[in-house]
Formats: C-alpha cells, sequence, structure tokens
C-alpha cells in the first residue's frame, strides 16, 4: 500500500524552541516521530533556522536588520543547521539530504521536473530531503514569510497529502476568545476569508511570518485540493498527537 506523504513545514521559533539557539531536543523529537510513522508516512521537510543556527556561532559585524548580513548569517547557520539534523536523525536510523529552493525555481518548467525527479527518487531510497530557501542568493524568506509560502508550493508540486504547519500556538484562535485571553482553537474551516477575519498581524519572535503568510500558504494548498494543518510544533509528539486528534490543531480543507 502506498505511503501517504506529508510535506512538514517548520519554523525558526519551533526549531529554537523559542529561545536564543537550535533545540537539538526539538529536533530529536522530529525523528523520533518520523521513525515512529516510517510504515505508513514518508516526509519531506521544509526547515527555516539558518539564521537562528548562525547566531549561536557568530555576530557579524554589521546591522542585523541588513538584509545582506542576514543572508551572511544564512550562508554560515546552513551547515550547522544540516548538521544538526544528520546527527540527530542518523542515530534513529534516518538520512537527510539538503535542498535548497528559491522562488524563482517554480517559475521554470524544467526546474519544477527537476525537483520533483531528484525529491522522488531520495524519498524512494529512504532519504528525508530537508529544504530551504537559497538565502544567499535570494531574500524572499528572509523578508516575508519565514518559509510559509515555499512549503506550500513544495506541497503542490510533490503532490502531498498533507501540509502540516509548525507554528508556536495551538493552530488559529477565535479573535474574540484572544481578546478574552482564552485562547480558542478553530478546528475546521474552509472558508479562508472567515480565518482571515480572525487572525491579527503579530510576528514569532525569531521567524518572519505571522498567521497571515500561514494562511496564504493554506490558500495555495487548498487550490491543489491539499489539506493544511496548523499544529503546535512546540507540543512533543505533535505530529503524532495531531494525527490521532489527541491535540487541538487547525485544519484547513
Amino acid at each position: 500500500m502506498a505511503k501517504k506523504r506529508i510535506l512538514l513545514k517548520i519554523g525558526s521559533n519551533t526549531l529554537t524552541k523559542e529561545t536564543n539557539h537550535i533545540s537539538r531536543g526539538k529536533i530529536e523529537d522530529l525523528g523520533i516521530q518520523i521513525a515512529a510513522l516510517n510504515d505508513e508516512y514518508e516526509f519531506i521537510i521544509v526547515s527555516s533556522g539558518a539564521i537562528a543556527a548562525a547566531k549561536q556561532f557568530v555576530k557579524l559585524d554589521n546591522q542585523d536588520k541588513d538584509v545582506f548580513v542576514k543572508q551572511a548569517l544564512a550562508s554560515i547557520g546552513q551547515p550547522h543547521l544540516m548538521r544538526i539534523y544528520n546527527e540527530n536523525f542518523k542515530d534513529l536510523g534516518l538520512n537527510t539530504s539538503q535542498c535548497l529552493l528559491s522562488y524563482s525555481d517554480f517559475e521554470k518548467e524544467q526546474t519544477k521536473k527537476n525537483i520533483v525527479n531528484t525529491i522522488n527518487v531520495l524519498v524512494k531510497n529512504n532519504y528525508i530531503p530537508i529544504i530551504n530557501e537559497n538565502d544567499t542568493v535570494a531574500t524572499d524568506e528572509i523578508r516575508f514569510g519565514d518559509n510559509d509560502k515555499l512549503a506550500a508550493l513544495t506541497a503542490v508540486l510533490l503532490n502531498v497529502d498533507i501540509l502540516i504547519i509548525a507554528t508556536n500556538t495551538n493552530g488559529i484562535y477565535t479573535k474574540d476568545s484572544i481578546d478574552d485571553e482564552i485562547p480558542e482553537t478553530i478546528k475546521l474551516v474552509s472558508d479562508l476569508k472567515t480565518l482571515e477575519k480572525e487572525i491579527g498581524e503579530s510576528k514569532s519572535s525569531h521567524g518572519t511570518g505571522g498567521m497571515q503568510s500561514k494562511i496564504e500558504a493554506a490558500g495555495i494548498a487548498k487550490a491543489a485540493n491539499i489539506e493544511t494543518w496548523i499544529v503546535n510544533g512546540l507540543n512533543d509528539n505533535f505530529i503524532l498527537k495531531a494525527l490521532k486528534e489527541e491535540i487541538s490543531f487547525t485544519k484547513i480543507v
């Protein structure tokens, strides 16, 4: 029986567990879950975190807000990020590979075919592709969406079954419940316009994407009949628990 395909997008705020450094424990948690689901699911990961990884090791002589400094940090941090993934996943019997993409890659038919063919070969041979934007030459992720849009475009291209966006909330909350300081998760929704009325403009402490970018990503996936799940990635076993519907999260169908 064919495995279902999940694209997991994990942002900097989740990978750092809202601290100032990449959490090996969180990456190990991801690996444990993927290993547990190996018989039923195949995974592709879109991972931010290169800049956060670099900041553990270096401080560049320039303003962090300068996009070119962030590109330099991404260049320094990406190998460290991949090393952490590789070390933790390898201990669990999982193989990893790196794929760096840019938004322009999705505008060229031949390039899109190359991406699909390469990633399908990797997955078929039990390698987990770990995708990030090529921040050294492109700045869209740095400036805008924390890889949410990149994840959605990749999910559509690879014809996945579920796009899981890991964030630091239990999905999307109703606006009234946030105002009342008792957050209530919107569990199932098909009308994205309804969701847009519920969200604010806040962004995560390390990432560049707020809920707006996640809803836009869900819209891209929805147009291709792909479900998007917005799940609290700070929880241990959040993928396993979401699949069993043991935690509250937002499912966009």
